[in-house]
C-alpha cells in the first residue's frame, strides 16, 4: 500500500504505484479537472508523474504560486509551437520563465515585425483551444542530441550535449512539436488561456557578445482574464511614467552617445539630487557616520588582493600611468578599509562607521544599460561599519530601524525583508557562516520584521539582508542591503586592538540605504510620476504676473520666499513672460509643480498671492505669510 499525506494532514490509501493526477481525482472532479501539476515536498512534478513510495503531497491549481510557473513555463513551450508552426524555418533556443511572464529565443532569417506577434499569439491561442496533451519522455542524452540534430535543430542539440554523457534528458510534446524541458508542464494545452505577447529584442546566444544575435519575443501569462488585464493596466501606467519620458517632459537629465551609460543632470534634475543628497548627509551624521571620501582609480595590485580583479575586472575601467596600471573603482569597499588602517583602532574606536557618497564605475554591455537606472557610472550611497561579532546583531538591528525610517520619508512603506544565506562557492568556515546568518535573522527578529530566506543567494564572503521596496505599482526594486564580511579585513591586513592587548580583525558590514543615487531618483520619477512631494520638488513654486504692472511685486514674492525659512531655501520659479495667464498657468501645471502663485493688481493691492495647488487645485486667495506657513508645513511633514 502506498500513502498519500495531503496538506491537511489527512491519508489516502492506494494499492500501488499512483500518478499525481488520480490522487487528485480521489479527491474530487473539481480538483481533478483544476490540477496543473503536483508537489511533492519542495519538488513540483506533473500531474503525470508515478508516487511509487509514501509521500506528502499537495495538489498545485492556478490559484498556487507554482501553478502561476507552471503555466508561464508552459506558455513559453505553447509560443515555440506556434513559431515552429508559421516560421517552419525558425530554431528554437531557450525559454525559460521570468517576473511576470516568460520569452522564449529564437535563430531567424528576418526580424520578427508587429504583425508576426500578432499572427503568433493567434495561432497560440489556436493550438491552446485544441487542448492537445503534454506528454513527457526521456531519452538518453547522446540520442537526444542526435534526435534534435535531424530536426536541425542545431542549438537545442548544442545545449543537450553540455548535458553529462551519462544523464538521461526530458522531452515535451504537444501536438507536432517536442522541446527539450526539465519539466514540469500543464498536462495539456487547454490549461494556457490568459497571455499576451509583448515585444521583440536582440539577444546573444548564450549570452556571449561574440555569439549571433537571437530574437527574444517576451510575454506575459496568468491565471485569470482580470490578473492578465490589470497586469496590462499596470503597463500602461508604467509606461507613463517612464523616467527617461518624464525627465525629458520635466528637464531633469538627458543621456548622451558622447558618454553611454553616464547621466547629463539638468539644474532641476540635480536640485532633485541635491535634496537626496542632503537628506541622507544628514540621516549620516544623526546615526553617527563619518563621511569620507577615496579616490577615483586605484591600483590593480590593490583589486588583486581583495579579490575583486578575478571576479570583476571584465567590468572595470582600466588606466596605465608610468608602467602601472590602474582600475576606476567599481566599489567603495577597498578604499574604506584603507582609511580604516590610518592609525591603531582600539576596541574602544568599535563601531567605526563611514559613509560616502563615491563615484564608481561599471563596464555594463550596452544592452543591459536602461536609463538612469542601469548605468556605467554612479555614485553609491555607500557605508561600511567596522565592528566586532558581538555587535553585529545591535548594529543590523539600528540599520533596519534607520532604513525604515528613510524608506517612510521618501514615501515608501511597503518593505520586504530577505536574508540571503550562503553560496555552495564561498569563502569561510560553516561556524562563521552560521554565526553571520543568525546574527542578521536575530536582527530583523529584534525590529519585529517578518523576513523571506534567499537560499544560496548571499556573497561569497557572507551572507546580507536585502531591503526591497514596492512603489505605488506594486512594483518590486531591490534597494537597501547589509552584508556581513570577514574577508576583506583579513585580506587587507585590517586589525584592532582588543581588551586583552591582542590584534583582532574587525568585521566588515557593507550597507546602502538608497544604493545607486541614479537609480534611486530614477524609481523615485516613476513612484511619483513626476509629482513630487514639496521637499523633493525641484521647483517647489512658481510666482506669475498678468501684467507688466505687477512684475517688481513678483519679484519681491520671490526673494521673500527665498528668505522666509530658516535652514530651507525655497526653490522658486519666476515667470514674467508676456503670455496669457492661462497659458503660463497651463504650462507650469504640466511641469507637475506643488504650487503656483498668481499675482494681479488686486493680490499687488493687498500684499498676497492667488494660490494655486497641484491637480488644479484653486486654494484661493491668503498672505504670504499665510502661504510660507502652508508650504513649512508641507516640507516639514514630508506630505
Amino acid at each position: 500500500m502506498i500513502h498519500i499525506t495531503l496538506p491537511d494532514g489527512s491519508q489516502r490509501e492506494f494499492p500501488g504505484p499512483v500518478t499525481v493526477a488520480e490522487v487528485a481525482a480521489s479527491i474530487g472532479t473539481g480538483l481533478a479537472k483544476a490540477a496543473l501539476a503536483g508537489k511533492i515536498g519542495d519538488k513540483v512534478v506533473d500531474t503525470s508523474y508515478q508516487i511509487t513510495a509514501d509521500s506528502p503531497l499537495s495538489i498545485v491549481t492556478a490559484k498556487d504560486a507554482d501553478g502561476l510557473d507552471v503555466i508561464r513555463h508552459s506558455t513559453a513551450h505553447l509560443l515555440a509551437y506556434a513559431v515552429k508552426e508559421l516560421f517552419p524555418e525558425a530554431q528554437v533556443t531557450i525559454g525559460p520563465v521570468i517576473e511576470n511572464g516568460f520569452f522564449y529565443d529564437f535563430s531567424y532569417k528576418r526580424p520578427f515585425t508587429p504583425e508576426d506577434l500578432v499572427a503568433i499569439e493567434k495561432r497560440m491561442a489556436e493550438l491552446a483551444a485544441k487542448d492537445e496533451p503534454v506528454v513527457r519522455r526521456v531519452l538518453p542524452r547522446d540520442e537526444a542530441v542526435a534526435y534534435f540534430k535531424g530536426l536541425g535543430e542545431h542549438y537545442k542539440a548544442e545545449i543537450i550535449a553540455s548535458i553529462p554523457s551519462n544523464e538521461d534528458v526530458s522531452l515535451y510534446r504537444e501536438g507536432n512539436f517536442e522541446d527539450l524541458c526539465r519539466g514540469p508542464h500543464v498536462p495539456s494545452t487547454g490549461k494556457l488561456k490568459f497571455f499576451k505577447l509583448m515585444k521583440v529584442a536582440g539577444a546573444y546566444w548564450r549570452g556571449d557578445h561574440r555569439n549571433e544575435m537571437l530574437q527574444r519575443i517576451y510575454g506575459t501569462a496568468w491565471s485569470t482574464k482580470d490578473e492578465l488585464q490589470q497586469y496590462l493596466t499596470m503597463l500602461e501606467e508604467a509606461e507613463k511614467r517612464d523616467h527617461r519620458k518624464l525627465g525629458r517632459e520635466l528637464d531633469l537629465f538627458h543621456m548622451d552617445e558622447h558618454s553611454p551609460g553616464t547621466v547629463f543632470w539638468h539644474p532641476k534634475g540635480w536640485a532633485l539630487w541635491q535634496e537626496v543628497e542632503q537628506y541622507m548627509r544628514r540621516v549620516y551624521r544623526n546615526n553617527g557616520y563619518q563621511e569620507v571620501k577615496g579616490p577615483q582609480i586605484l591600483d590593480k595590485q590593490l583589486w588583486e588582493k581583495t579579490g575583486h580583479w578575478d571576479k570583476y575586472h571584465e567590468n572595470m575601467f582600466t588606466t596605465e600611468s608610468e608602467k602601472r596600471e590602474y582600475a576606476l573603482k567599481p566599489m567603495n569597499c577597498p578604499g574604506h578599509i584603507l582609511i580604516y588602517k590610518q592609525g591603531i583602532k582600539s576596541y574602544r574606536d568599535l563601531p567605526l562607521r563611514y559613509g560616502e557618497f563615491g563615484a564608481c564605475h561599471r563596464n555594463e554591455p550596452t544592452g543591459g544599460l536602461h536609463g538612469i537606472m542601469r548605468v556605467r557610472g554612479f555614485t553609491q550611497d555607500d557605508g561600511h561599519i567596522f565592528c566586532t561579532e558581538e555587535q553585529v546583531l545591535e548594529e543590523c538591528a539600528n540599520y533596519t530601524a534607520l532604513v525604515q525610517k528613510v524608506y517612510k520619508d521618501f514615501g515608501f512603506t511597503n518593505i520586504i525583508y530577505k536574508v540571503a544565506t550562503r553560496p555552495e562557492a564561498r569563502i569561510g568556515t560553516d561556524e562563521s557562516w552560521d554565526r553571520a546568518e543568525k546574527a542578521l535573522m536575530d536582527g530583523l527578529r529584534h525590529s519585529g520584521c517578518e523576513f523571506e530566506i534567499a537560499e544560496g543567494e548571499g556573497a561569497f564572503y557572507g551572507p546580507k539582508i536585502e531591503y526591497t521596496l514596492k512603489d505605488a505599482l506594486g512594483r518590486q526594486w531591490q534597494c537597501g542591503t547589509m552584508q556581513i564580511d570577514p574577508n576583506l579585513p583579513e585580506r587587507l591586513d585590517a586589525e584592532y586592538v582588543a581588551e586583552d592587548g591582542s590584534r583582532k580583525r574587525p568585521l566588515m558590514l557593507h550597507r546602502a540605504t538608497v544604493g545607486s543615487m541614479e537609480r534611486f531618483i530614477g524609481m523615485l520619477i516613476e513612484h511619483y510620476a513626476g509629482a513630487f512631494p514639496v521637499w523633493l520638488a525641484p521647483v517647489q513654486v512658481s510666482v506669475l504676473n498678468i501684467t507688466d504692472a505687477q512684475a517688481d511685486y513678483c519679484r519681491e514674492i520671490v526673494e521673500r520666499l527665498q528668505k522666509a525659512l530658516p535652514n530651507q531655501d525655497l526653490r522658486v520659479a519666476l515667470d514674467l513672460r508676456n503670455e496669457k495667464i492661462t497659458y503660463k498657468i497651463r504650462e507650469h501645471s504640466l511641469q507637475k509643480l506643488p504650487y503656483i502663485l498668481v499675482a494681479g493688481d488686486k493680490e499687488k493691492a493687498a500684499g498676497s498671492v492667488a494660490v494655486r495647488a497641484r491637480g488644479n487645485r484653486d486654494l484661493g486667495v491668503m498672505s504670504i505669510e499665510a502661504f510660507v506657513e502652508l508650504i513649512a508645513k508641507d516640507i516639514a511633514t514630508k506630505a
